[in-house]
């Protein structure tokens, strides 16, 4: 039976410290992984919030296609105007 009492003594004086010691050595990363995906959520939230403008950007690259175009030929014009 003294033994038995050892044993358990054994068991809750150097298997329990010795798992919990492993087990924050196990649950540390994981929360600082978990710090790491909230933050990237929370980054990419609100990237996708700056992408709603994307759509005007076609618009614009007509709109100065068109006025590079009416630059040409308002420079081809003066050209023609100026004595040379």
């Amino acid at each position: 039976m003294a033994l038995w009492w050892l044993a358990n003594i054994v068991l809750i004086a150097v298997v329990a410290p010795v798992c919990l010691l492993f087990l924050n050595r196990v649950l540390r990363p994981i929360f600082e992984i978990k710090r790491y995906v909230d933050d990237v959520l929370d980054h990419g939230v609100k990237l996708t919030g700056t992408l709603d403008c994307v759509p005007n950007l076609i618009r614009s690259c007509e709109l100065t296609g068109a006025a590079r175009l009416n630059v040409t030929r308002y420079g081809l014009a003066l050209a023609r105007l100026l004595p040379q």
